[in-house]
Order: C-alpha cells, then structure tokens, then sequence
C-alpha cells in the first residue's frame, strides 16, 4: 500500500509542474520529492512523469493516477488531520501578515481572548500594507484583499471590501455635499498610490439600482497608507475614499461622515489566506477558526458592507 507522503509528493508535484516547487509547499527537499514519486513509480511498475532538463509532463498513466486519487487523498487527509489537530494542543510561532488597519482596528482587540485560549501560541503578527508570499516568506496566514491565489493558497472569504466615501463635519460645512459621483471632480479629493503599479487609485463607484460611474477627480493630497488617509480627512482637509473598517468606528461617533451614502466601490473581499494542504498545523487551523467565528459572531461582514441589509 502506497503511503500518503508518496501520494502527496506526486500530487504535488502534479500541480506544481515541478519537484522544487512541490517541494517548497511541502517543507521537504526537492531531492526528497523525486525519490518519493520515484518510489511510487516502482511500486506502481508504471512511470507517472516525462522528465527533461526544461519542463516536467504527467504520462498518461500519471494524469490517469492524478484523476483518480486527487479527491480522495484530500478527504483522507482532512479526516486525518481533524483526529490530530483535536489531540494536540495547539502551540508554537503563529506567524500572521495582516494590514495595518485590520489588524490594528479589528484583531487586535480578539487578541486577549485568543490568547486565553491558546495560551501556548506565541503569535508574531506583521502590519503591512503589501501582499506577501505566504508560502515562500514562511507565514501560517494573512488577513487582507486582492492577493493573487498563488499555488498551494486558498482564501477564506471574512467580509466585503467596500470603500466608500468620507470627510468631516467641519470639511463638509464649508460647501455644498456632492450628490453625484461626478460632483468630485470640485473638491478636495484625498488620494492614495497603488502599491502594485505606482498610480494614483482611482475608483468606480455604484449604486444600489447597478449604475456605474468612473471616479473623476485630481488629488489635493496623496497619502501612501489608510490610517494617514483618515487622519487627514478628521483634519478636514478634503474627501477620502477609504474601505468601511478604515472608518467605522469615527463613523459611529460621528466625527466623519458618510459623503455620496447611495454610493460605493467594491474592492473584491477581505479574505483569510492560508496554504491549502490539509494538514495544517493546529495552532493555524485554531487561528483560522477563532477569527472566522470571531466574525461571523461580531457581525462583521454585515458592518463592513456598504449597505448593511445587503451583507
């Protein structure tokens, strides 16, 4: 009977079109790879790979194999590892990269009682605005949105990512609300610089009856992160178009206010990523099943949307 390391390796390696990759996502060395799948091979008395210097192809056998084993050997494992993450406590590094105002805003208060919790995970959790390699850079998660689904990552998702627009009470006493998107192009419009392409982010924004407008302004003022966004707009300084969980909170207390109510972007989901093997470590299944709940019971992803009735 062939073993699950042999059959995870060759699945792998399937998927990735190449040991080291497989390898990497794996945590083994490339040579421990090929000796798996080379075992498989002799077991199986067929050859599973194509092999050349340039590129690595399944044979006929080998994508026959792959058809047939690849649903079944990930429920073996889910069941697998449900029996071993329940048996052991969960400990260890928690390594987690999470934006700075989610993280700041929203976890950090989950903190106390997650900890309580686990009192054995050492979490060691990164603010940053960027989408990092989760699987290369050795992190258990990542909370944010837009990160491209690189192989061997799954996202969870937590919440819409809407993004609206915001300015003072003091800002907007001075003039006139805006009450079309088109509107913006007369005001001060506080702005931010993509971190992928370097541009000014601009936004198309929507109503509840579907219409779409393309955002129209220039930037009086060009910040590089959320957090310096929303101070800027409780300065008065201009309008901000900032995702709901960036300004809930001075929402609620009033000291900013909702510009163009009946009007939003949609910027995808905040979502949860972590590798899709199904043996996670049980203090990253504890992590993903504490915020998702955490979630679903604070009622977020309803808060976070843009018209709450519609979470």
């Amino acid at each position: 009977m062939e073993t699950l390391s042999n059959l995870e390796c060759f699945i792998r390696t399937a998927d990735a079109g190449s040991f080291s990759e497989a390898a990497r996502q794996l945590g083994l060395t490339p040579a421990a790879v090929s000796r798996n799948v080379a075992m498989l091979e002799k077991n199986l008395g067929a050859r599973l790979f194509h092999r050349s210097t340039r590129r690595l192809a399944l044979t006929e056998a080998g994508e026959e194999l792959r058809q047939g084993i690849a649903g079944s050997l990930e429920e073996l494992q889910s069941a697998l590892a449900a029996v071993s993450t329940e048996r052991l406590e969960p400990s260890g590094v928690l390594r987690v990269s999470m934006s700075p105002s989610i993280g700041m805003g929203w976890l950090m208060p989950m903190l106390p009682d997650f900890l309580a919790r686990f009192p054995r995970i050492r979490p060691e959790w990164h603010f940053e605005n960027r989408q990092v390699d989760l699987v290369g850079e050795g992190y258990d998660a990542a909370i944010g949105g837009g990160f491209e689904l690189r192989q061997g990552v799954v996202a969870r998702r937590l919440a819409p990512a809407h993004v609206i627009a915001v300015a003072s009470p003091i800002y907007l006493q001075a003039r006139a609300q805006p009450a079309h998107p088109s509107d913006l192009r007369t005001v001060d419009w506080i702005a931010s610089r993509s971190l992928q392409n370097g541009r000014i982010r601009t936004w198309v924004l929507r109503n509840g009856a579907g219409e779409e407008v393309a955002m129209e302004a220039s930037p009086s003022l060009v910040l590089s992160d959320p957090a310096a966004m929303r101070e800027a707009a409780l300065l008065g300084l201009g309008i901000a178009m900032l995702a709901v969980p960036d300004v809930l909170p001075q929402l609620e207390q009033g000291t900013l206010v909702r510009v163009l109510p009946g009007w939003h972007a949609d910027a995808g989901a905040i979502s949860l990523y972590y590798a899709s093997r199904a043996l996670l470590p049980a203090k990253t299944r504890a992590f993903i099943d504490f915020v998702t709940q955490a979630f679903e019971r604070d009622r977020l992803a309803e808060r976070f949307a843009a018209f709450p009735s519609h979470a």
